[in-house]
């Protein structure tokens, strides 16, 4: 009894914590030991298909296993004489004392911030697309946002410390557009690719549009078929080109060694102010594939009694161009193209159109396939040539001091139009023209003169000559681009190691021109700008043997 009335620095025997026996052990001894057998343990976490096993002290998890001794000690320290005794001989009932354990649901959070932070994301739109190999429109499907809530899952951890697999749980976001929804866009967008094809009424006229060509009329967005209205007004204006027959003015002919006078002739055109909006609206529906235009009657404004007398006109300004090295079917373009041109005659105060004058450049009005310039290639098509007698037009009119209207350059330097680098016109049926209106107080008469054997064409502007000088300055050149290496293409068509070369490398440029006018107003100056593309040779090489 002495014995158990003594206290001492060391639990008491037959003290337990966590099942560890510390009797006999020191504070600190006991804290190792109860350590020892009670590890931290490892945590699964589960989140939107990614897992990761961490020690769950890294989840905020802890055991005081310090205070736990520490209350065994005192509740040890605190019991009777008689239970002290009973522990002395081995007969007093064992005290365990469980550890406690908790979790800190902020630290929980945090950690499961870091590993699931990369899982978040914001919903992302279904797209639609235009795809020029399938030539239609597609869907590219919409992408749920999806919220990790790292918070629920850290406070379930805390309320069940014990819990060895954690999910954390996840809210998924819709996309504002998706696949579904757009799909309905894309369908209509890929039903109004159809030929569409116009009628002018009261004449057998008609054109039409390719399917590739309808759909540039319009852009499919997620909000519906949205119009473009540009693209609208120029197709607008090709498919008024096709189906257009308008008055022709008198004129003068070549006969023999001389000219005759060509009666004017009445015409049918679009009725514009109505034409538009009716193209608008069945152009974008699908079930229409074909329209007729409303048309009204185009009458001359120039009769055979008012054509001046070409013996008593004046001439005002001439423009030369040679054509050397041409290929025979651009010398038949250019001849063709010239003789349509000579003897026309522009009214006072009226526009000069080229391609009015001209006709359609078809092979019913006489042309041939040659080079033109296409898509940023030089390839072959239908009329190669014309914009020697345009450019030629150009240069007479132009020196002449007659206001330009319409005048558009070649995409790259072309080399035929040289040496006067800028002083060129580009046409091209339908919608490229070239316009010049007649400020001169009487009718102009315009004369073309080929000169195949010297490869030189003229073109003179006749009339009542005004009181006038006009100077044109040579091209400034403000900046030069250098070309681009060459592009080789194979050619199956070709022997193996042949090598043909089909485009030809041109510098870029950025210049200008100058007209300087001198009347009875004073002198006045004018600017003609040209930015040429810089431009790439283009070799065809047959395939390796």
């Amino acid at each position: 009894m002495a014995v158990a009335s003594q206290s001492g620095t060391a639990v008491q025997a037959d003290v337990r914590v966590n099942g560890v026996n510390i009797g006999g052990m020191t504070r600190e001894q006991a804290v190792q030991a109860v350590k020892a057998s009670l590890p931290v343990p490892q945590v699964t976490v589960r989140a939107a298909g990614s897992s990761w096993t961490v020690d769950a002290d890294r989840l905020g998890w802890t055991a005081d296993v310090a205070g736990t001794v520490a209350a065994a000690e005192q509740a040890a320290a605190q019991r009777s004489v008689l239970d002290r005794l009973q522990d002395l001989i081995g007969t007093a009932a064992a005290q365990d004392f469980p550890v406690p354990v908790r979790v800190d649901a902020a630290r929980a959070q945090a950690t499961l911030d870091v590993l699931t932070g990369g899982l978040n994301s914001q919903p992302k739109n279904a797209t639609v697309a235009f795809d020029s190999k399938l030539r239609r429109y597609v869907v590219k499907a919409d992408v749920p946002g999806r919220r990790l809530n790292t918070a629920a899952a850290a406070q379930r951890f805390a309320q069940a410390p014990d819990l060895r697999d954690l999910t954390v749980p996840v809210t998924e976001s819709r996309a504002q557009y998706t696949a579904a929804a757009l799909k309905v866009h894309a369908d209509r967008g890929n039903a109004l690719m159809r030929t569409f094809t116009v009628k002018l009424a009261g004449t057998d006229r008609a054109g039409a549009l390719t399917p590739l060509e309808v759909a540039n009329l319009y852009w499919v967005k997620p909000g519906g078929i949205l119009p473009d209205e540009k693209a609208l007004q120029v197709a607008f204006g090709r498919l008024t080109g096709y189906i257009d027959q308008p008055a022709q003015n008198a004129r003068y002919a070549v006969k023999g060694d001389g000219l005759t006078k060509v009666k004017e002739q009445s015409g049918v055109v679009t009725d514009r102010a109505a034409a538009f909006a009716h193209f608008k609206t069945t152009v974008l529906d699908p079930a229409v594939k074909t329209t007729t235009f409303p048309s009204k009657a185009s009458k001359p404004t120039l009769t055979l009694a008012e054509l001046p007398d070409a013996a008593k006109l004046e001439l005002i300004a001439t423009g030369q161009s040679t054509y050397y090295g041409s290929s025979p079917e651009r010398r038949t373009n250019v001849a063709v193209a010239a003789r349509k041109i000579h003897g026309a005659v522009v009214p006072q105060g009226e526009i000069f159109s080229f391609l009015n004058t001209l006709g359609s450049i078809s092979p019913g009005n006489g042309f041939v396939g040659g080079k033109i310039i296409s898509g940023g290639r030089t390839v072959d098509g239908l009329g190669g040539g014309v914009c020697q007698v345009s450019t030629t037009v150009f240069r007479a009119m132009y020196q002449a001091g007659l206001p330009v209207v319409e005048r558009n350059q070649h995409s790259y330097r072309v080399g035929y139009y040289e040496p006067q680098v800028g002083y060129e016109a580009a046409v091209y049926d339908p919608g490229v023209d070239l316009k010049f209106k007649n400020d001169t107080s009487g009718p102009l008469l315009i004369k073309t003169v080929n000169h195949p054997e010297q490869s030189r064409v003229e073109v003179q502007v006749w009339g009542i000559k005004p009181k006038r000088t006009v100077s044109v300055s040579a091209a400034r050149i403000l900046s030069r681009t250098p070309h681009p290496a060459p592009k080789y293409v194979v050619n199956p068509r070709l022997r193996p190691g042949q090598t043909v070369q089909v485009d030809w490398a041109q510098d870029g440029y950025n210049l200008y021109i100058t007209r300087t006018i001198k009347d009875e107003k004073g002198p006045r100056t004018d600017v003609t700008r040209t930015s040429y593309k810089p431009w790439q040779a283009v070799y065809e090489v047959g395939p390796r043997g």
